[in-house]
């Protein structure tokens, strides 16, 4: 019988923040997968436990990850404290979240959201993904490392406008967490005099909503007629249509029926 894979949410600084799930499935499993042994080594300290780790990351995930897998076959429970796999009991356990962190002190929406992880380093890609999340309206979160974030701030304040607010969260749960609230120009220029130091979070704030006024009935029976062609039946053509339109769907079903 195969082994499970556990995924384990591992502290974002603060070595108290483990659940007590994850501690004893620490202590349960055969060995430990870790992206940095070295940091890995300090929580096992920490909950005095020794455990036999291999380093599994990205660099070698082709000839490790293999290797994984057949101690996983063979009945070894392994935790994984970095990324999942496939074909074998995967069991999350939960914990600390950066991302959630930031959203709860950011002082901004947090109904919807989206995380967008760390920019492209290519420049050419870095502004064709910025300029794909100009009309976004969810919160936006990115996360950034200190030596690039004078230059993400740049180009967040030259795509969203210097005026949107952003939370830049630092550090999170460590000695020196920060949360500066203020907006990308204002963000800009205090990053320009003072040397960014840690891990960043930014969130920030989705662009407003743009009122539109609603189509003619004319124009909803267009869309209509497009949507029919295409193979919608009228009464899934009338709902998108009415939708997009900003239309009433059953004055414009009633006035498609006239037609």
């Amino acid at each position: 019988m195969a082994g499970t894979l556990y995924l384990i949410a591992t502290p974002i600084g603060n070595l108290g923040d483990l659940s007590p799930r994850a501690a004893a499935t620490l202590a349960a499993v055969d060995f430990i997968a870790a992206e940095d042994t070295r940091v890995t080594v300090k929580l096992l300290n920490h909950l005095g436990l020794k455990k036999p780790m291999v380093s599994y990351h990205r660099h070698n995930a082709g000839s490790r990850g293999a290797e994984l897998a057949q101690r996983l076959l063979a009945g070894e429970d392994c935790a994984l404290v970095t990324d999942a796999g496939l074909d074998i009991p995967v069991t999350a356990i939960p914990g600390p979240c950066a991302l959630v962190n930031a959203l709860a002190v950011s002082g901004l929406p947090t109904v919807r959201f989206t995380f967008e992880g760390f920019l492209p380093m290519n420049k050419k890609n870095r502004r064709a993904h910025l300029d794909s999340l100009r009309a976004e309206q969810r919160t936006m979160v990115f996360h950034e490392a200190p030596h690039k974030l004078a230059v993400t701030l740049r180009d967040l304040a030259d795509c969203f406008g210097t005026d949107r607010r952003v939370s830049l969260c630092r550090e999170l749960t460590k000695l020196h967490e920060e949360v500066r609230r203020t907006t990308l120009g204002e963000a800009v220029a205090y990053y320009q005099e003072n040397n960014p130091k840690g891990e960043f979070v930014l969130v920030v704030e989705g662009a407003p909503a743009v009122e539109r006024e609603a189509c003619t009935l004319e124009e909803g029976l267009e869309l209509v007629r497009s949507l029919q062609a295409g193979g919608a039946s009228t009464r899934d053509a009338v709902k998108e249509a009415a939708a997009a339109c900003g239309l009433s769907r059953k004055a414009l079903y009633d006035f498609v029926q006239r037609q």
